[in-house]
């Protein structure tokens, strides 16, 4: 099921000098993320409060996932904001390499412009109708006459072009202006949004030691899993391994009340979107080899030269896999086996 993020209330335009009412924003994308991502702090502390004043390992779990589920949905928007900018940014870089060219014409358009009011201003427009003036001949009078025309004409359209290039100028600078003031507004609201979510984060992470570090958690769940929570698909797959622990190992079962260690990994992974095949071996083969450096929560471990067996890595050392009949879906150790190789779905 999809998880939404709080709906924000509506904008309401604010009182300006002189009583005008300033304008609705055009972001509305931008403005309805961000009032989604501020009201994560409320949700989730409101959420995070506990019902006793010891509350088992297993409540705390089912709180933190209650947690995490409201929270996922505020990352991945945050995540699909900060690319929104990110491409804004490039056409915002696009804009400023045209627009440098254009101030140049600008500049040298002013030159001219510069030059013709010199000319005029050192009196050699009035030595044009002096000249006029003192014509000896019809002919010359019309002469002289086209002549102060031509001069009238190259001062208007210099001015004119400079107007123009000008007025092009400020229509291309306008709206880069503009989104380069709200990518910096946005920016650094994400910024702020950005320590609240990770502030929660280390608080769930926080509770959830401290109650593993005093053995509450039991022999099938002896540390935090997963140990920290990924996000994407690996994130929904590593989660649903985890609250499969305790249920029963059946032969050839990939669930919703039993599992075989293939047919855990294949349900796991089917809630990140990814599909696998019903065997571990076949498993390792449509699966991305990775060094044991490189492991992170939702990856693959394969056991044994013949790879009869996988289990899935949550982080800190450990693996949660179904092992056999008897034994329910469990942690254990990353090293508790033959390691074959690592794989990584997806």
């Amino acid at each position: 099921m999809a998880h939404h993020a709080p709906r924000p209330p509506a904008h309401r335009s604010t009182q300006v000098a002189g009583g005008a009412a300033a304008p609705r924003p055009r972001w509305s994308r931008c403005t309805t993320v961000l009032a989604a991502l501020a009201g994560a702090a409320v949700v989730l502390t409101g959420g995070a409060t506990a019902a006793h004043a010891e509350p088992t390992v297993a409540e705390i779990e089912r709180q933190i996932d209650r947690d995490w589920n409201r929270l996922e949905p505020l990352i991945e928007q945050h995540n699909a904001v900060r690319q929104d900018l990110a491409a804004k940014r490039r056409r915002a870089d696009a804009l400023s390499r045209r627009i440098g060219p254009l101030q140049l014409q600008v500049d040298l358009a002013m030159n001219q412009v510069s030059g013709l009011a010199a000319e005029a201003y050192k009196g050699e427009s009035i030595s044009v109708v002096n000249a006029l003036l003192g014509s000896r001949s019809p002919g010359e009078l019309v002469g002289q006459l086209e002549l102060l025309d031509r001069f009238a004409s190259r001062q208007q359209r210099g001015v004119q072009a400079v107007k123009d290039l000008r007025d092009e100028l400020a229509a291309k600078k306008a709206p880069l202006d503009e989104m380069v003031a709200q990518l910096s507004r946005t920016e650094a609201q994400l910024a702020a949004r950005k320590k609240q979510i990770d502030a929660e984060i280390d608080r769930l992470q926080r509770l959830r030691l401290k109650l593993h570090d005093g053995g509450g958690g039991g022999p099938l769940r002896p540390a935090p899993c997963p140990a920290a929570y990924p996000g994407g698909p690996a994130g929904a797959a590593v989660r649903f391994a985890c609250a499969q622990i305790g249920k029963p190992y059946v032969w050839g079962a990939e669930g919703p009340g039993a599992y075989d260690c293939s047919g855990l990994m294949l349900a796991a992974w089917a809630e990140g979107g990814v599909r696998l095949p019903h065997n571990a071996r076949q498993q390792r083969q449509v699966t991305t080899r990775i060094d044991r450096a490189d492991l992170r929560p939702g990856d693959l471990v394969f056991y044994y030269a013949d790879l009869h067996h996988v289990g899935m890595y949550v982080g800190g050392g450990w693996v949660v896999h179904a092992s056999r009949a008897g034994v329910p879906v469990k942690m254990k150790r990353l090293d508790d086996g033959p390691i074959n190789s690592y794989g990584r779905p997806g």
